[in-house]
Order: C-alpha cells, then structure tokens, then sequence
C-alpha cells in the first residue's frame, strides 16, 4: 500500500514537472538565428545554433539574435571644409557574429542595442570627420571623392566594430544632398557649360560650310584652268595647222595658180563680174584691159 502511495506520489511529480516545465526540456533555434542562454543571470559561453536543443535546462532563459545580413540606412549632415552642410544618406551592410553573440549579450545587450550603441553612434561620427577633409561641399559629387568616402568609413567601421561582434560587408552611399544654392549654381554652369557647347558645334558646323564652299570654289578654279588649257591648246594646234598650211602653199607656186584658176572660173561663171589683166612684171602693177566693158565712143 506504502509503495503504490510513493508510486503515486512519485507519477504526480513527474506529472506536474512535465505541465511546468515540459516545453523547457527543449529549445528550438529558428533559421538564421543562435541562441544565448543564461541561467540565474550568468551567461553560457557557447551559442545554440539553429534547429532542435533537446534535452536543456529547464531553468535557462533564451535569447536569440537574428545574425542573417541586414542594411541600415542613416542620413547625417557633413560639413566640408568651406563650412557648408551637405546631406549624405549612406547604408550599412552588416550581420552579427555567430561565435560572438554570448558576448555582445554580456557586454551590449540585443541586437537592436548593437545598432543604437555602437553602429549609428560611430557612423555618424566617422562621417562628421571625413566630411572635414573634404575642401568643397560639391566635391561630394565627384565620383574619387565618393569612393575614397566609402572606402574609408568601410575601413573605420570594420575597424570599430569588429571587437563588438559585427561583421561590417559594406558602406554605400546612397544620396547625396547639396545646399540648395550650391545646386542652383551647379545647375547654372551646366546651363553655360551646354550653351558653349552649343555654340562650338554652331561654329564647328559654319567652318565645315566653309570649308565645302572652299573646296567647291577650288575645283570650279581648277575645272575652268583645265578647260582654258584645253582651249588654248587646241589654238594653238588650229594655229600651227594654218601655219603650215600657208607654208605649204608659198612653197607650192602650182597650188597658187590652181587656186587663181578656180577664182577666175568662178568669175567668169557671174555676169556682172569684170575681168582686168595686168602687168605683173611692171612695179606698179597696171590693168592692161578689162572685160565686161564697152569700149568708149
């Protein structure tokens, strides 16, 4: 009877134990994530890593940390050398480390405490300083000065961070927002910038004008030269034929008198032409008689 009493006594603990304490025999760790313990304040220096815990003690307390990559956005005011305030939005890409958790728990707290403590304190501040070596605001367009920006607040995190438990992948900037009177000047240059451009293709476009009319002067200059060579020489060809045709004719007396032959049949053949013989041995030269005349009465 005493042991079935214990037997029962014994059954109603393990019962009540297990409605108590049941569900903190096991622990389930979510993907992406790890797991801190701790147990009447102290913490455990090892991290659970996701999936099933089982068995653990019932009496510890959990706290995970999502330790996936994250981005955080942060926009600060940086002042360049030339005093001026110049909005830079910048993002953060981050996760916390593994191994690193049980630490960041003792020493900052959640994940939401690293980012409150440590990473949007120091991204302000590294981007106050470098802003201090910039000599003008609208150097913050410049693509060098962006990436030497980058470069630098990737190293200085990094750097910061690292100790704390963060692994910092990267720092991009994401705008850049210059003083409205800075902008309007920008603006304004472009403007004059474009106009110049505008009118040298303008003036490029006239000279190229010019040029072709030149050129088309040129070969009309040219084609007129090579038409008046042509001329001239062609002249020149009708008269050295003429030449030689009239040497071949003085040294040619039988041509001569062919020549007078055709010239007085072809008188002979008009009515009303007259026939005159002369002496062509006397100096002066007289008409001997003529035909087609009547003779005087």
């Amino acid at each position: 009877m005493k042991r079935l009493v214990t037997l029962l006594v014994v059954l109603f603990v393990v019962v009540a134990v297990l409605v108590v304490f049941g569900t903190r025999f096991y622990q389930v760790v979510p993907p992406g994530h790890v797991a801190v313990a701790t147990v009447f304040g102290d913490v455990k220096p090892a991290p659970y890593e996701e999936g099933l815990h089982f068995p653990v003690n019932p009496f510890y307390d959990w706290h995970f940390y999502d330790v996936r990559e994250k981005s955080h956005k942060e926009t600060a005011s940086v002042p360049s050398q030339d005093q001026l305030q110049t909005r830079v939005e910048v993002s953060v890409q981050y996760r916390l480390n593994r191994k690193d958790a049980p630490r960041i728990l003792k020493e900052t707290g959640s994940a939401e405490d690293v980012l409150t403590v440590h990473l949007v304190p120091k991204l302000r501040s590294l981007l106050r300083d470098q802003g201090k070596t910039i000599k003008r605001a609208e150097d913050f367009f410049q693509e060098a000065t962006q990436d030497q920006l980058q470069t630098s607040l990737l190293a200085e995190m990094r750097r910061y961070l690292g100790p704390k438990g963060v692994e910092v992948q990267a720092v991009l900037i994401r705008d850049i927002s210059l003083p409205p009177f800075i902008i309007k000047a920008i603006e304004a240059k472009k403007e004059r910038e474009q106009e110049v451009e505008k009118q040298k293709a303008e003036l490029e476009r006239f000279r190229t004008e010019q040029q072709q009319k030149v050129a088309a002067a040129q070969a009309e200059r040219e084609a007129a030269e090579e038409q008046a060579t042509r001329r001239r020489l062609l002249a020149d060809a009708q008269a050295y034929e003429i030449q030689r045709i009239n040497e071949s004719i003085g040294s040619n007396p039988s041509y001569v008198r062919l020549q007078a032959l055709k010239a007085l049949e072809a008188i002979a053949k008009d009515p009303a032409a007259k026939v005159y013989f002369i002496n062509g041995d006397s100096p002066t030269p007289l008409p001997l008689m003529h035909l087609g005349e009547s003779a005087p009465r």
